[in-house]
């Protein structure tokens, strides 16, 4: 039976932290994340073990033996497939389960760059490409 993309586990936010360091580097070390994770706050090395030991508890991440007593860690799930499931629950949840709302409310945040406003239009006029034109011609206000 597979599982749905609700009953997946969430990552919180700090787990979500420790997550994107395992993509970038998997396998990946307790030792190596707290490096990574110590550029950018304080936190103990026994924090991050012991959030890694809840990750894998919850299914986040696997495990994999190091050096000597330690282990490694890599992620149970592709970075795509997660940010889609964290994606789709923000929508529900904090916007209504409307993309429009999401979008326009990251976009107005005036914390956009020029270059991600170009890679924005592009990946837009990507998908108009891929779906066709008719759709998006009805609310252009001619």
């Amino acid at each position: 039976m597979s599982e749905s993309p609700d009953s997946s586990p969430t990552p919180s936010a700090a787990e979500a932290e420790i997550l994107q360091i395992v993509w970038d580097r998997e396998p990946v070390s307790v030792r190596i994340v707290h490096e990574e994770i110590l550029k950018s706050r304080d936190v103990g090395y026994t924090t991050i073990l012991k959030q890694l030991q809840r990750m894998l508890d919850k299914g986040l991440v696997d495990r994999t033996p190091g050096a000597g007593k330690s282990f490694n860690y890599i992620a149970t799930r592709p970075a795509a497939e997660t940010r889609t499931t964290l994606l789709d629950r923000l929508t529900r949840s904090v916007f209504g389960n409307s993309t429009n709302d999401l979008v326009m409310h990251a976009l107005g945040r005036g914390e956009v760059s020029s270059e991600d406003f170009r890679q924005i239009k592009k990946f837009i006029n990507e998908l108009e490409a891929e779906r066709g034109t008719d759709e998006g011609d009805e609310n252009d206000g001619e």
